[in-house]
């Protein structure tokens, strides 16, 4: 399976599937001397992580990541104190299964020979036979997203190091649709959402608040934490603080569920979603990434062009289309309405628009980054629907399946947000390295 693999310089590698042991992100390019902890990477995980709210899967994973290498065990020498920094080494994050329980697999068992229509399972049942990772559709599962998160959360902070925000959030779902928002302000909604959640989150509270895991702990001993997690999960679960919408509004300013900088907007999502969920089908949206802080210039000509590359997002499972800038609305813009014409004040360069979304030629302008992505429907719905038998391809009828996300969407924005990071992280590596080149020569 050579697809699993991302990046030049800064370069991830995932493993795993939904019902195997654990997933891994392995990275290459992280820089020496760098504190990173679990804690900081679960507060990412949280964002994406089934089973919280009303919107969600009810699969209960927790999805706690262990740092297995690329971390000094030790000061290097007395009093160093670089233990537990960043070494240079490959950097391995393991997310292992802890919700996979065989009722579960049972069901995959029992409906494999079926092929659930808007899945990958066809496909990949074509393409590694019989022997395929068909319970729970495997690295296909939207389960994967977890390694790019985890690995997202890595380049974030050393993004954040250099002064590059990178942050995401719900600009439309099933059918209702915010008007523009103010950048600064969605960035500020947006940290005060992910405050929220954590805030929220048993799991952060319990395990990493409380430091029943932290980082002077070898990985056997956060093993047998997790051996007892595994067992405690709905216990822990259960110690989640109650949702009062009202509370979290006036604590926050933020919706208690869905990240949409525009509240009111956010409860007619909800509402809209709702309604269709009723049904028995699903809805899907629209995920909106901004990127503040990028140097001109970042980016390469023709194969590896900086909007290309975030073209790569269409490698999430639930992205069917991804646009920069004004996208798909240029067709209806005549050259003059569409450039982005240029004026100086006080020796800065100000761009009167920004219909380019930021980049020009596959090299950035040093404005904003403007990226949309448009999300299906969750696949899986509580209808039925007719397939095939994919061993004998007799016509079959598919049943309801109840378990499932009603919409993708609402977790789909920190997945997008960190995979990102991870595009940009690896330009900016190239680029400071063909910038001090010339530096050197000139």
């Amino acid at each position: 399976m050579i697809g699993c693999h991302l990046g030049r310089c800064f370069q991830v590698t995932v493993a795993g599937g939904s019902y195997q042991e654990g997933l891994s992100a392995v990275l290459q390019g992280v820089p020496a001397g760098m504190r990173i902890t679990e804690k900081e990477i679960y507060g990412d995980l949280l964002l994406r992580k089934p089973g919280t709210d009303e919107l969600s899967s009810p699969r209960k994973e927790p999805d706690l990541p262990v740092i297995y290498s690329g971390l000094n065990a030790a000061d290097t020498v007395e009093n160093a104190g670089n233990r537990n920094k960043t070494n240079g080494t490959p950097f391995c994050i393991l997310i292992p299964n802890l919700d996979r329980h065989f009722i579960h697999i049972k069901q995959y068992q029992d409906t494999n020979r079926t092929p659930r229509p808007g899945h990958a399972s066809y496909a990949s049942f074509k393409k590694y036979g019989e022997s395929d990772d068909a319970i729970g559709a495997g690295i296909f599962s939207g389960r994967y997203t977890s390694t790019i998160v985890a690995a997202g959360a890595v380049a974030k902070k050393i993004l954040k190091k250099l002064g590059i925000d990178v942050f995401a959030y719900v600009r439309e779902a099933a059918g209702v649709n915010c008007g523009e928002i103010n950048p600064a302000d969605a960035l500020t909604y947006t940290e005060s959402y992910k405050k929220m959640r954590r805030d929220y989150d048993p799991f952060y509270q319990e395990i990493y608040e409380k430091k029943r895991i932290h980082e002077e702990m070898r990985f056997l001993e956060k093993m047998k934490i997790f051996a007892e997690i595994e067992k405690e999960i709905d216990d822990i679960r259960a110690k989640a603080p109650e949702i009062n919408e009202e509370e979290i509004l006036d604590r926050y300013n933020v919706h208690s569920v869905i990240n949409c900088p525009d509240l009111d907007t956010a409860k007619e999502m909800i509402k809209a979603v709702n309604k269709i969920t009723e049904t028995g089908d699903s809805s899907g949206g629209v995920v909106e990434l901004v990127i503040n802080g990028i140097p001109a210039g970042l980016g390469e000509p023709v194969f590896f062009k900086l909007d290309a590359e975030l073209g790569r997002m269409l490698g999430i499972g639930a992205v069917k289309a991804v646009e920069i800038g004004a996208g798909i609305r240029v067709k209806d813009m005549t050259g003059y309405e569409c450039n982005d014409q240029i004026h100086s004040e006080n020796k800065k360069v100000i761009f009167d628009s920004n219909n380019a979304g930021g980049i020009t030629g596959g090299l950035a302008t040093g404005q904003s980054i403007i990226v949309r992505l448009a999300i299906k429907p969750t696949p899986t719905i509580n209808k039925k629907q007719h397939t095939i038998d994919k061993y004998t391809l007799e016509n079959k009828e598919l049943g309801a399946i109840t378990r499932r996300d009603p919409t993708i969407v609402a977790r789909i924005w920190p997945v997008a947000e960190n995979y990102t990071a991870l595009v940009l992280l690896d330009h900016l590596i190239v680029h400071y390295g063909y910038q001090k080149l010339m530096e050197i020569t000139w």
